[in-house]
C-alpha cells in the first residue's frame, strides 16, 4: 500500500471515528407517544401547585405571544446567534406536548431533550431547570396538561449553519450543562434553602442577571453580576448592585410582591412580567427568594451605607426650586417634575429620582426605555404610572433630558454615546410592537392578584 493510501485510510478512519463519537454524544432515544391524558385524571391540589410553579418559572412570558393563546408559543427570542421561537407547551397532541409522558417532560426539564430525542436550544433554561425536583416537575406537568389545548405549529428558527443543526447543542451541553438537583446547605435556614432552590432552579434568575460568554453560556465566575435581555439591562443583584440604596430582604420582598418599592423604583421591561407572575405565588416563596438574593449581596460596605443614607435623606427633603438653565432642565421641569417632585405616593406621584437605579446604573438603556414607553398601571393596584414620551419627544430632546437626569440625580460619571442608545431603544420598541418580542404581560391564567 502506498504512503498516500495509508494516510488516506488513517484520515478516513479518523473521520469515521469522529462521526461515530459525535453520534454517540448527540443521539438520544425518542419516548413513545402516549394518548393525551384527560384533565380530570390529575389531582386538583397537584394542578394548583403546578400553577404556582409555572408562575415562579415565568413560563407564560416566554410561551405566550402578544395576542396569542396561553402557552401556545411562537414568541421570538433574540440571541446573538439569531432568533429562536418558543414552543407550544399546551396539551395539543400534534403541535404541543399532549403526547408527552411525564418521563419525557422530566427529560426536557433536566436534559433539554424533547420527546422525539431532539436537543432543545438553551433559550429554554434547562441549565437551571435541571435542579427542579421530581415532585415539582410532576406538578408542572399536571398543570400544563390541564390547560386549553391550542393547535400552534412551531415557527422556524432563524439561525445560520451550523447552529441550525441541533446536534451542535450536544457539544454545548458537554461544556455547560451540569446535571443534578439542588442540594440544601445545612448551615443555612430552611427559608434560605428554599430561596436558593427557587432562584438557582425554576425561577432561573441568573438567566437574565448573569453575563454570558461568547458561546451564550452564563459566566459562572460572574454569577448575578448583571446581564442583558430584550435590550434592557438586568442589573447586578449581588454586591455589585448599582442601586443608590442597598437592598435588604424586606425591600426585595415588597418589590417582588408589588412591582415597586419607594426606595428603589418600579419593575419595568422583562422584570415587570416576573413580578406580575410572582404576585400570584405564595408569600412564603416570594419571601424565601428575597432572603436568598439579599444574602448574595452580603452586608454593604460602610461607604455604601453612607451613600444610601444620604440618598434617602435627600429624597425626604423638600426639593429646591431650580430655574431651568439648560434644555434638559427645561424639559425636566415641564415633563417630569410635576410628578417626581410632588411628594405624593403612587399612582399620582413618582419616586424621587435620586433613588432611581436606572439613573445611577452604568448603562442608559433602561432609562431610555422608560422615557420612551412609560410605566403602565397594574389593574386593581395602586401602582406607579407614567406616560411614555416616544411620540412627543425626539431623540435629541430625550438625550438632553437623560444627560440632565444623570448629572442632577446621580453622583456617577456622565454616560457616553447616549444618542445611539436612544436610537436603538426606539428601534427595538418599534420592532417589539410589530413582532410581539420583548417584555410581555403575564398570562391572565396566572397573574391573579392573590396576596396570601
Amino acid at each position: 500500500m502506498t504512503r498516500s493510501r495509508v494516510i488516506g485510510a488513517i484520515l478516513a478512519a479518523l473521520v469515521a471515528g469522529g462521526a461515530a463519537t459525535a453520534f454517540v454524544i448527540a443521539w438520544r432515544p425518542a419516548f413513545a407517544a402516549i394518548d393525551p391524558p384527560q384533565p380530570q385524571s390529575f389531582d386538583a391540589a397537584r394542578v394548583r401547585r403546578g400553577r404556582e410553579l409555572a408562575a415562579i418559572g415565568n413560563c407564560s412570558t416566554c410561551h405566550t405571544s402578544v395576542g396569542g393563546k396561553d402557552f401556545a408559543g411562537g414568541v421570538p427570542v433574540p440571541t446573538p446567534f439569531g432568533t429562536i421561537y418558543s414552543s407550544n407547551i399546551t396539551p395539543d397532541p400534534e403541535t404541543g406536548i399532549g403526547r408527552w409522558s411525564e418521563e419525557a417532560f422530566r427529560r426536557a426539564m433536566r436534559m433539554g431533550v424533547d420527546r422525539e430525542g431532539r436537543h432543545l436550544y438553551p433559550t429554554f433554561p434547562y441549565d437551571h431547570f435541571t435542579h427542579v425536583s421530581d415532585e415539582d416537575d410532576n406538578a408542572l406537568y399536571a398543570y400544563l396538561m390541564t390547560r386549553e389545548s391550542v393547535r400552534a405549529p412551531q415557527r422556524e428558527n432563524q439561525l445560520s449553519f451550523p447552529l441550525n443543526q441541533r446536534f451542535v447543542i450536544a457539544g454545548w451541553k458537554l461544556l455547560f450543562l451540569h446535571r443534578g438537583t439542588y442540594r440544601p446547605d445545612a448551615t443555612k435556614s430552611a427559608e434560605w434553602n428554599r430561596g436558593a432552590y427557587l432562584v438557582e432552579g425554576l425561577a432561573h434568575c441568573g438567566a437574565c442577571h448573569t453575563p454570558r460568554n461568547a458561546l451564550g453560556a452564563e459566566r459562572a465566575s460572574a454569577a448575578f453580576a448583571g446581564g442583558n435581555v430584550d435590550n434592557w439591562q438586568a442589573y447586578a443583584i449581588n454586591a455589585q448592585s448599582p442601586s443608590p440604596v442597598p437592598w435588604d430582604a424586606e425591600a426585595l420582598y415588597a418589590y417582588l410582591r408589588n412591582g415597586w418599592h419607594p426606595d428603589h423604583g418600579t419593575a419595568r421591561g422583562p422584570m415587570a412580567a416576573v413580578v406580575s407572575n410572582l404576585s400570584a405565588v405564595s408569600a412564603n416563596d416570594v419571601r424565601a427568594i428575597a432572603t436568598y438574593v439579599a444574602d448574595m449581596s452580603g452586608q454593604p460596605a460602610q461607604s455604601r451605607k453612607v451613600r444610601g443614607e444620604a440618598a434617602l435623606a435627600q429624597a425626604k427633603s423638600t426639593p429646591a426650586v431650580e430655574t431651568p438653565a439648560s434644555p434638559g432642565a427645561a424639559i425636566y421641569a415641564a415633563a417630569c417634575a410635576t410628578c417626581h417632585e410632588s411628594g405624593r405616593p403612587p399612582p399620582y406621584g413618582g419616586i424621587n429620582l435620586g433613588l432611581s437605579t436606572a439613573i445611577s446604573g452604568s448603562d442608559p438603556r433602561n432609562l431610555a426605555n422608560i422615557v420612551l414607553s412609560g410605566v403602565a398601571p397594574v389593574e386593581g393596584e395602586s401602582s406607579p404610572i407614567m406616560p411614555g414620551f416616544a411620540s412627543t419627544m425626539n431623540d435629541a430632546q430625550i438625550a438632553v433630558l437623560l444627560h440632565y437626569l444623570r448629572s442632577r440625580f446621580s453622583d456617577q460619571p456622565a454616560w457616553s454615546d447616549i444618542e445611539r442608545t436612544i436610537a436603538e431603544a426606539r428601534r427595538t420598541q418599534t420592532a417589539s410592537l410589530n413582532t410581539g418580542a420583548g417584555a410581555r404581560p403575564a398570562s391572565p391564567d396566572q397573574a391573579q392578584r392573590d396576596k396570601r
